[in-house]
This record gives C-alpha cells, structure tokens and sequence, in this order.
C-alpha cells in the first residue's frame, strides 16, 4: 500500500504542514502502508528542507526504514517502511 500526501496548498502554513505530516505517518503506521510519497514541490527548497527536518526527529525516524529522494523529480520524497 502506498500513501500520497500533497503538500502544494498548504505550503506556507507551518502549523498545517506539521499536523499534515504526522496524520500521514500515523496512517501509515495504522494501516502498515509499505511507502509514503510526500510532495513538497520543487519551489526553493525551503518546503522539502522541513519536511527533511520533520523526519528527522527521534520520536518519527523510529516509525519508518528509509527516506529516498527521487533523482528525476526534485519536488518528491519517499518514505519507506519495513513491517515485521
């Protein structure tokens, strides 16, 4: 299964990013999702560099396996999950 979350119309409201990023990784949790695409856009970067700081607080690193970036679509993250 593999989640999508948009993140084009919320991109300059930190507060709804925050809350849109973690109902995503608790739904992937609940529903034992395998990928999560995550799309800040391409934009100046600044959009992908929170999500990448999101990501990488203790409490979220420890729900999934890996992060990928895609090399032909700048404006796309992959968060990867292993269930046991």
């Amino acid at each position: 299964m593999k989640l999508k979350l948009d993140l084009h119309d919320i991109f300059n409201k930190g507060h709804d990013i925050d809350r849109a990023l973690r109902g995503i990784m608790d739904e992937a949790v609940a529903k034992k999702a395998t990928m999560v695409e995550i799309i800040p856009g391409k934009g100046s970067g600044q959009l992908k560099k929170r999500v990448l700081r999101f990501l990488d607080q203790k409490e979220i690193k420890q729900l999934y396996h890996r992060v990928e970036k895609d090399s032909k679509n700048f404006g796309r993250l992959f968060v990867h999950f292993r269930w046991k």
